[in-house]
């Protein structure tokens, strides 16, 4: 037994030496992650004074306020919706509420052009909306106002609907963990249900619900696909035609170098929020939480706000997009379809296999050599969820394609032969910039589970005679298969999804399923965009059943 104690500390110190060739793995991806962003401040900074004094004076300070309005109006949508869902269904009873408890996160899974494609097919001003309106009133077209579903307004409201439930989670999350023994007591001192929600339960949330809100507005100022389709001018629309429309390389770095900088300050804010969160363990709480019965109009009320939500988020843009479906002449069986689906699936089944082996690469370096050199390459990795996708695709374009174009003029001048793109031309580099967006959703997923593997679990595969790689093998894999598993299902759906990069980076004539329904869409013909948005909302549903499994698990 002394023996053993004595050799314990050894042990475990052997343990925590990583191999030199996980090292050099774990800060190649750090270097990956974070070459998009130096290649764009470099390629910003050498665009020239010309090019920055342009973009000042035309289209920089619309770009900057439409971004800006629109992240304020998510913002607050996004609050009033994901807490006040959140607080009904932890801190009331009604009927029905156990089904809300799961059917408000269902939303997540649309991504908020497929939303807007379904509602500008019935609210726009050929729409069944104003169709049935002007029938009905005997209106002529220019004798009534209605909304315009093709503004900044409607673009924030699409998002809204679809982001919500990151605040919902995160929110509902932080009000289960509380204690019942505060909100009775600002009960007994006199206090309202709803004066003790606001002074009590809300103040005590803040951190959960601010972090919730600064995730939704880092998807707001990377989306592209609605703002595009619903002609709002923004950072993210900006570099796309910068790119392609104007063929300015050095005005899309610096548009994406500006989007960047909000976009790590957001990260910066979302890690502070973070970590000034307290989470406390509720078998320790000494009084449950006191859930107030609403009956009648209360109930009814209740009813109503949580059903808002689900049926414009989820129920009505399915039965909208079936609809367009089935009324066009879209092929889900031909020939085309299928290469859209094939490419699709490539793309997404590639790059999940390639972010999660990043992640578990990543995060095995990290648990092995504990420290500032391995948290720095961890950080570095998470950064590329606060990183929008066309920056990303800007970022690593930019110097991917100084090499080609260097490497091809010396194979002339040597050796007389042309070697073309070879890096900027294949979908290795599309998959490269998936990595580098999606890789902190799998780091989060993988050392979720790794909090299961207990030290002690290492130290004694060690003392067998088990390599660092042994140990993973044998002793980790097996018990994070199930985080894993969500995490290659995340990153596959979320591929699927992304729309940005693809647009910018993928090889000619290689479309997707989110590339066909934007080219669709933006040539008006929505009934064929509905048949691929309901391919990739099929498929977007699959990770947020898993979702609404651990909700119901955690109620």
């Amino acid at each position: 037994m002394t023996d053993q104690n004595t050799h314990l500390p050894a042990l475990k110190k052997r343990a925590r030496k990583a191999p030199l060739g996980l090292s050099a793995l774990a800060v190649l991806i750090a270097v990956i992650c974070l070459l998009p962003m130096l290649a764009v401040a470099i390629a910003a900074f050498s665009g020239g004074t010309e090019t920055v004094s342009h973009l000042l004076s035309t289209v920089l300070p619309r770009y900057a306020g439409n971004t800006a309005l629109l992240v304020a109006l998510v913002s607050i949508g996004t609050f009033c919706l994901g807490v006040g869902a959140a607080w009904l269904v932890t801190m009331t009873r009604f009927p029905g509420v156990r089904f809300f408890e799961i059917a408000l996160v269902l939303p997540l899974a649309f991504p908020a052009y497929v939303l807007a494609y379904a509602y500008t097919y019935i609210l726009d001003h050929p729409g069944i909306v104003q169709s049935t309106l002007r029938d009905v009133m005997g209106w002529g077209p220019r004798d009534y106002w209605f909304p315009e579903v093709r503004s900044l307004g409607g673009a924030a409201m699409m998002l809204i609907l679809v982001l919500y439930p990151y605040v919902y989670l995160l929110a509902r999350a932080s009000f289960l963990q509380q204690s019942g023994t505060t909100f009775l007591a600002a009960r007994a001192l006199g206090s309202s249900a709803w004066a003790a929600f606001f002074r009590v339960s809300l103040p005590l949330a803040r951190p959960a619900i601010a972090g919730g809100v600064l995730l939704a507005v880092m998807e707001t100022i990377a989306d592209f696909g609605t703002v595009a389709y619903f002609g709002v001018q923004t950072f993210a629309t900006g570099i796309y035609t910068s790119w392609f429309s104007l063929a300015d390389r050095g005005g899309a770095a610096q548009l994406a170098l500006c989007l960047l900088s909000f976009a790590l300050l957001l990260a910066m804010l979302e890690r502070i929020q973070r970590g000034r969160a307290k989470y406390y363990d509720p078998s320790r709480q000494s009084q449950d939480k006191v859930q107030l019965q609403l009956k009648g109009t209360q109930a009814a009320l209740a009813i109503g706000l949580c059903l808002i939500p689900v049926l414009f988020g989820c129920v009505l843009p399915i039965v909208v997009l079936f609809s367009m479906g089935l009324g066009s002449e879209q092929d889900l069986l031909s020939a085309r379809y299928l290469g859209f689906i094939q490419n699709s699936l490539i793309l997404a089944g590639i790059a999940a296999v390639v972010t999660v082996s990043a992640a578990v690469a990543v995060g095995f370096f990290q648990r092995l050599r504990p420290g500032p050199f391995s948290n720095g390459a961890a950080y570095i990795a998470r950064l590329g969820y606060a990183v929008p996708g066309g920056v990303v695709a800007v970022g690593l374009l930019v110097p991917f394609a100084a090499f080609d174009n260097a490497l091809d003029a010396w194979m002339r001048s040597t050796f007389d032969i042309s070697t073309g793109l070879l890096i900027t031309g294949s979908i290795w580099l599309l998959i490269l910039a998936y990595m580098v967006r999606f890789l902190a959703a799998a780091l989060g997923a993988y050392e979720g589970g790794q909090a299961m593997v207990h030290a002690n679990m290492d130290a004694a595969s060690r003392s067998l005679g088990q390599t660092p790689f042994g140990t993973l093998r044998r002793v980790h894999l097996p018990i994070l298969t199930p985080s894993l598993l969500t995490a290659l299902l995340i990153v596959f759906v979320d591929v699927m999804k992304e729309l940005p990069a693809t647009l910018i980076m993928r090889p000619f004539n290689y479309d997707t399923l989110a590339v066909q329904a934007y080219r669709l869409a933006s040539d008006e013909r929505l009934e064929g965009a509905a048949v691929p948005s309901l391919v990739i909302v099929a498929l977007g549903l699959l990770p947020v059943i898993l979702i609404c499994r651990q909700v119901g698990r955690r109620a």
